[in-house]
């Protein structure tokens, strides 16, 4: 039996037809290229994503939030360290699904996002020395990565409640590659501005490098965050919502 999730692990499969909620596109079993109807389906989410979906308790993504990332970015005894905190992220409704590959029994679902632009914006924290400065201190931070593409893959099992068949999203990972990056910090501890150019001017030299010590950390978070978005919707919506078998009475009224 085929199995598809997408994007934050949104999943299909073939089972008869239901009452069709208006953030869900049905695909029909026998289509021409039922690979192109699974993304316009995911691209039918998007607006519901970017403004969340009450009914059944999903919360917009624009943006979605994170609580932490702790960095250590040089090392020494007074290394720099830096901790963003409430992490705030735009821009992730704007996907575009570029690959689509179907789950089977023995392997995983995989699908490749591109994302124009993701923008963050966090409370910053530092401790230790940076530039032979001592750059303990606190304020804004801002980042933008562009051209990014993402690599979402994972497994999925059927649950049942009420009779009812349900997907649950048992594992995703998240894999992120970025294009070109911009890092700034403001504010920073009594609006020093020497500190502040100097932090600046590691961002701007390293940039790839801090995005590379943030990724561990990003790509579990973002896992479990998509996940969670993934099966907060899955719980509410039956498998009979997806994917329309042939010779069910919904076919004649597809499209």
């Amino acid at each position: 039996m085929w199995r598809l999730c997408f994007f934050i692990g949104i999943c299909l499969l073939p089972v008869f037809g239901s009452e069709i909620p208006p953030y869900i596109k049905q695909c029909y079993e026998g289509e021409p290229d039922v690979i192109e109807c699974f993304k316009g389906a995911i691209h039918h989410l998007r607006p519901y994503l970017r403004q969340g979906i009450k009914e059944i308790e999903l919360p917009s993504v624009e943006p979605f939030k994170m609580e932490e990332l702790s960095l250590s970015l040089t090392t020494g005894p007074n290394g720099y360290k830096v901790s963003l905190k409430d992490i705030d992220v735009f821009g992730a409704s704007q996907f575009t699904v570029r690959k689509l590959r179907l789950s089977t029994e023995k392997s995983p679902f995989e699908t490749k996002i591109k994302i124009p632009q993701l923008k963050i914006h966090s409370r910053y924290e530092s401790s230790g020395v940076l530039i032979i400065l001592p750059a303990s201190g606190n304020g804004t931070f801002d980042g933008k990565l562009d051209d990014i593409l993402a690599t979402v893959k994972g497994t999925v099992k059927i649950q049942e409640k009420d009779n009812k068949k349900y997907l649950h999203v048992e594992t995703l990972t998240v894999n992120l590659l970025v294009k070109d990056i911009h890092l700034e910090v403001k504010n920073i501890y009594n609006n020093n501005i020497i500190l502040t150019q100097a932090i600046n001017l590691f961002l701007r030299q390293n940039g790839m490098e801090v995005f590379n010590v943030m990724l561990p950390q990003l790509k579990l978070k973002l896992s479990k965050l998509f996940m969670d978005i993934a099966n907060s919707l899955l719980s509410h919506v039956s498998l009979d919502t997806f994917y329309v078998p042939k010779g069910t009475s919904e076919e004649v009224t597809k499209h």
